[in-house]
């Protein structure tokens, strides 16, 4: 069997995949039928944004292996509801074992459910106003190999939205955060050339 180019992997199940996404048995799932395929639908997308927050300093599989209870103790990310949090709230979620217990990324969440409504006013639709970010095909690399990717870094776009919405008043929404959102929520396709997932996130773009 020919070798793979770096970057891919090849499962137990012979499917290639990027090399973060085999093993386990969580991220497997995430990274086939999740990461990288268009949402426009607000609650995924502000439960992103917090999960990406919540994140730092952590490993995304240690939130995914927590992210049914985050939707449990925040109402499953429907923002109007989070932007009505109190102290009472906070100190509920305090109190959850099931989450990540940061009272800074509790309060953050809270405090961007309040300004996730502003932008849905403003924009019509939180999928409005992030798509606006996605950057121009031009300035994407032509083939994305591993090489390529280790390359970019955190891209001007997603530099771009985490002044606009510090400026907005969002917190815990720096650039790398903003692009790690970006990649999963399909405003870029970064599954690199040879995986499976890639044709396939590809044509769910297109159709957005």
């Amino acid at each position: 069997m020919a070798r793979l180019p770096r970057g891919l992997v090849r499962g137990d199940d012979g499917v290639v995949r990027c090399f973060w996404g085999d093993g386990d048995p969580l991220y497997r799932r995430y990274h086939d039928r999740e990461w990288g395929m268009p949402v426009r639908d607000g609650r995924r997308l502000f439960e992103k944004v917090c999960l990406e927050g919540f994140q730092a300093g952590l490993s995304w599989l240690t939130i995914l292996r927590k992210r049914d209870a985050f939707r449990r103790a925040f109402r499953r990310f429907d923002y109007a509801e989070v932007a009505r949090f109190g102290p009472a709230d906070v100190t509920r979620l305090l109190g959850d074992p099931g989450i990540v217990r940061h009272r800074g990324k509790i309060e953050s969440a809270i405090n961007n459910a309040g300004r996730a409504l502003e932008l849905e006013r403003e924009f019509g639709s939180l999928a409005a106003y992030f798509s606006s970010f996605r950057p121009a095909p031009g300035s994407r690399p032509r083939r994305m190999t591993w090489a390529a990717l280790r390359k970019l870094g955190a891209p001007p776009s997603a530099v771009a939205l985490s002044r606009d919405l510090k400026a907005r008043g969002w917190t815990f929404v720096g650039p790398t955060t903003l692009y790690a959102f970006m990649q999963a929520m399909g405003l870029v396709n970064d599954h690199l050339e040879g995986c499976a997932a890639r044709a396939r996130t590809d044509k769910a773009r297109r159709r957005s």
